[in-house]
């Protein structure tokens, strides 16, 4: 094979994944697909038809969305067990997206949504193909955490009134509740009967299922399979029981006729006023989906010894959700709790999405007529229990204990997001990450350090027992220096020297700064001639090799009326005189 031809086959394989893992694809791998397709396929019918209720959209479109993403995603994405389809956080920023536009239901509002998958797709695969997948790390763990945790609560708040089939709606957790309230009137008792015991039943198959199973004899592996796929149970006798008792009736809210067929082909809006009604939410929307998305497939990969392109992802990802637009779905990511039974099932590769997209293809083909009496508080109660297991308010308490302004991030994100809604929690939660990140840094951690006796290494003085010079001192900063921090650290030593009036050299300790900009560039020759006014030299010790050659650049070092040294006991050694050193 020519030079040329290996590099072409290298950005192939590294652009469409399939061409790799295909290669070595066996019978057994086929096995092992097939079973994990069977087993996801039947949590993914109710799920994703109670999904696309929460979006605001017809049950089929759930479905329509789970098929070809699935495949697009098998032949871009890296992860191996990774389960793409709608998702609950992602299927209540569509409603909130789209429901500034038209009404749930309407032809406009199912245009928009199928839009907003489109620029969604466009906006993940553009970050892919430009290796901008750092962006997402802008959202930090905390902010998102709580912000998982407030949607949760929107979410099953939401459904609340599924369940007590009465009429509520609202974009926020007050209005929601305010009036889920003023209609508690309206209750039909059938329907929150039928909602409360499939809630309970869902609870328990959670819990209680797989051990009753394995006292049986099953393995804990197969019943714990067994235990995942409960709302297919769920959904299977409250359906028998709303046709065979003619629920509707008596008032009880049921799915309705759902068309059989395989997904239409369909077209997003071009429409320039739609799309800069949507942007902005394309975007939001896109990196939560990714950040779920990417967490999810690193961890399972973790635990094969196998590793995820996050570049490469987003572009999985934004094929997905392009596929979605065009085939009657809307916008789409990796589901945490599909992807742990795919894999828990023994997914070894993506194609079990691409069979898992097969058996929903003929679900609906075959089943559809018969999901027209499916209650809708039996899938109310599928989504209470799925999002109530992504509410985590010890998330307050850890990062209390932890940082007090992490904390003050995670509980402004769930309050913003409680009382304003998804959109306005989302970009909190940028903002708050973002100014965590620039007031951490803009008051960096310093130390004026000294020698351990006996040996080379050089500590905080508040924390070891150290020798120190009265002539020399030595600061430590532990970041890298940038515009926000020049500043801070100009202050720093220009109170140091005052506060030592027998100082006679400055040493900065860079052993933790890994970049220095040009603002930071210039408050080092600030302080260097401020100092070198005093009678007071600037010397910089253990300058990492790319940081040096910035300087070099500059010729820093030609003006500088101190020493760069190359090691912090270098420093001292040539810098000490005869004075005794203090204790």
């Amino acid at each position: 094979m020519t030079t040329s031809s290996r590099k072409f086959s290298f950005q192939l394989k590294q652009y469409i994944p399939v061409f790799d893992w295909g290669r070595t694809y066996t019978k057994h791998t086929l096995t092992n697909d097939l079973v994990a397709a069977v087993i996801v396929t039947i949590m993914l019918i109710p799920q994703s038809l109670a999904y696309a209720l929460l979006a605001g959209l017809p049950p089929q479109m759930g479905i329509y969305a789970s098929i070809l993403p699935i495949i697009l995603y098998a032949i871009f994405g890296t992860s191996r067990a990774l389960a793409v389809g709608p998702v609950a956080i992602v299927s209540l920023m569509t409603a909130a997206a789209v429901g500034n536009i038209a009404e749930p239901g309407s032809p406009d509002y199912i245009l928009a949504a199928l839009t907003l998958a489109f620029l969604s797709g466009v906006f993940l695969t553009l970050l892919g193909l430009f290796r901008l997948g750092f962006l997402a790390n802008f959202l930090s763990h905390p902010v998102i955490a709580g912000f998982i945790t407030a949607t949760g609560m929107i979410i099953a708040a939401s459904q609340l009134k599924n369940i007590l089939g009465i009429d509520a709606s609202g974009h926020n957790l007050l209005e929601l509740l305010t009036s889920l309230v003023s209609h508690l009137g309206d209750t039909n008792f059938i329907t929150l009967i039928i909602g409360v015991t499939s809630v309970a039943f869902l609870f328990w198959v959670r819990k209680g299922l797989q051990p009753l199973l394995q006292k049986f004899g099953l393995k804990k592996r197969s019943a714990g399979i067994i235990a995942k796929t409960g709302p297919i149970f769920a959904v299977a006798v409250t359906t028998l029981l709303a046709w065979g008792f003619d629920l509707e009736s008596h008032g009880v809210s049921l799915v309705g006729e759902v068309p059989r067929g395989l997904p239409p082909l369909t077209m997003p809006s071009f429409s320039l006023d739609m799309w800069n009604s949507l942007i902005g939410s394309a975007v939001l929307l896109s990196v939560i989906g990714f950040v779920e998305s990417v967490s999810v497939a690193q961890t399972l990969a973790a635990k094969k010894r196998q590793r995820i392109n996050p570049d490469q992802e987003l572009i999985g990802l934004g094929a997905a959700n392009i596929g979605a637009a065009f085939t009657g779905g809307y916008p789409v990511t990796g589901g945490f709790a599909r992807s742990v039974v795919n894999f828990d099932a023994g997914a070894d590769t993506p194609a079990a999405g691409a069979y898992t997209a097969v058996g929903l293809a003929i679900a609906s083909l075959t089943i559809t007529p018969l999901i027209a009496y499916l209650p809708t508080a039996t899938l109310a109660a599928t989504i209470i229990v799925a999002v109530l297991s992504l509410v985590d308010f010890s998330i307050l308490k850890k990062s209390w204990n932890y940082s007090r302004a992490d904390f003050i991030a995670v509980t402004a994100t769930m309050l913003i997001t409680l009382g304003a809604g998804v959109e306005y929690g989302v970009l909190s939660g940028v903002v708050l990450s973002i100014l965590i990140h620039l007031y951490k840094t803009s008051k960096p951690h310093t130390a004026i350090v000294g020698q351990v006796p006996g040996t080379e290494h050089y500590r905080n003085v508040l924390r070891h027992n150290v020798i120190t010079h009265k002539e020399i001192v030595t600061i430590r900063i532990d970041e890298s220096l940038y515009f926000a921090n020049a500043r801070f650290l100009e202050d720093r030593i220009y109170d140091l020297v005052a506060d030592h009036p027998e100082l006679k050299h400055v040493v900065l300790m860079c052993s933790a700064v890994n970049e220095i900009d040009f603002s930071a560039f210039e408050s080092l020759e600030a302080i260097a001639e401020r100092l070198k006014d005093l009678d007071v030299t600037f010397n910089l010790s253990e300058v990492k090799g790319p940081v040096m050659d910035r300087l070099n650049q500059t010729g820093f070092a030609e003006h500088l009326n101190g020493t760069i040294f190359l090691s912090q006991h270098q420093a001292i050694t040539s810098l000490k005189t005869t004075f005794k050193p203090d204790a």
